[in-house]
């Protein structure tokens, strides 16, 4: 990354919310009902979507080399869609147990 105040701000923000993704991941697979694990997962998918933003942004401004940020990008897109895949996958089954038992659900 070159040293200017856009590229130090960017690098940050992608440190947080890539690390951000880790941290989630790991609480929602600990989490105490299918309700927290949703939950959490949902703050995975959104960590990992500003994520994909960061990287995109530095493809877009030139901050970062092309050919160094392709692959990662690829990386950080394909774990955004098997994130949020997993996230609707689980919704979807906690509403289906839940109408097995006659509960109600929220939308």
């Amino acid at each position: 990354m070159p040293r200017s105040w856009e590229a130090e701000l960017i690098a940050r923000q992608l440190f947080r919310s890539g690390t951000a993704v880790g941290a989630n991941y790991q609480a929602a697979n600990r989490g105490r009902s299918d309700k927290e694990f949703i939950a959490k997962l949902g703050v995975v998918v959104e960590e990992a979507d500003e994520s994909v933003f960061w990287m995109r942004l530095m493809l877009a401004t030139g901050i970062h080399a092309v050919d160094a940020t392709r692959s990662p990008l690829q990386e950080a897109d394909e774990l955004l869609r098997i994130f949020s895949a997993s996230h609707r996958t689980a919704r979807a089954n906690r509403k289906r147990r839940k109408a097995k038992t006659g509960q109600k659900t929220k939308p």
